[in-house]
């Protein structure tokens, strides 16, 4: 007995503009599969209910990059990079669903990233490549400093942190793009003063609520206009012991 996902057209029509084909839902089917499978060996997600996975998982990480699923999406090929990419979200949904980026899953712990690199090849996703390393490294790293137009970082500690992780790694312009679930007034403050010595802006923060369990959640997108400091990010364990 297999477990089916549901289809969803008309909520992924409804909400982003946007749904799968049939290749991209075999391949959201097949991750699925393959996540359940793989639980059994690695705590990957709590998470294993289709209709939760469905919300949670897929939904969630697009929802992130709605921007890029809108038409009008300027860049023909994205250079993006998922920081903290765990079981593979966002990165793996975003690597389904913009075929044309190109996209690297950064983890530092080595079972995740071969278990990712396994999800990978089962899914023929060529535009995708694994990076097993921690975020304050590759952050002075000449083959990653300054190297992506969108930065996506999801569950990784503090928006501060995540600034200071997501934002060296952009290209002038970038786009990070920062997955929440609450969010209050008081981290918009600490995150812009943050985001000011790292050199860019909150751009914006979306509240929006899922589609099945209507849970509030929020994305917090950061733009980078200016150069970051050289000293950013700080040593492995200082962002997150010191935040901005």
């Amino acid at each position: 007995m297999t477990n089916l996902l549901p289809e969803m057209a008309e909520i992924w029509q409804q909400t982003l503009n946007w749904q799968p084909n049939v290749q991209q839902q075999a391949q959201f089917q097949r991750l699925y599969e393959l996540i359940l499978e793989g639980n059994r060996q690695l705590n990957l997600t709590r998470i294993t209910d289709p209709q939760e996975f469905w919300e949670k998982h897929l939904w969630d990480s697009l929802r992130g990059i709605a921007p890029l699923l809108s038409a009008n999406f300027s860049l023909a090929s994205p250079a993006i990079i998922d920081i903290g990419t765990g079981a593979g979200f966002p990165g793996i949904p975003v690597t389904i669903t913009v075929p044309n980026c190109t996209i690297n899953l950064l983890d530092s712990t080595r079972k995740k990233i071969s278990f990712i690199n396994n999800i990978l090849t089962e899914l023929a996703l060529a535009n995708a490549k694994t990076v097993v390393a921690r975020a304050e490294e590759i952050g002075h790293h000449p083959q990653h400093r300054l190297a992506y137009d969108i930065a996506l970082i999801r569950a990784v500690g503090p928006a501060s942190v995540c600034a200071e992780y997501t934002l060296p790694l952009l290209k002038q312009g970038g786009l990070a793009i920062i997955y929440r679930g609450n969010w209050t007034e008081d981290e918009t403050t600490t995150l812009q003063n943050a985001v000011n010595q790292l050199g860019g802006v909150v751009e914006s923060i979306e509240q929006f609520t899922t589609p099945l369990s209507y849970s509030i959640r929020h994305c917090v997108y950061l733009r980078k206009l200016a150069t970051t400091p050289a000293n950013f990010p700080r040593a492995v364990g200082i962002p997150t012991q010191k935040p901005l």
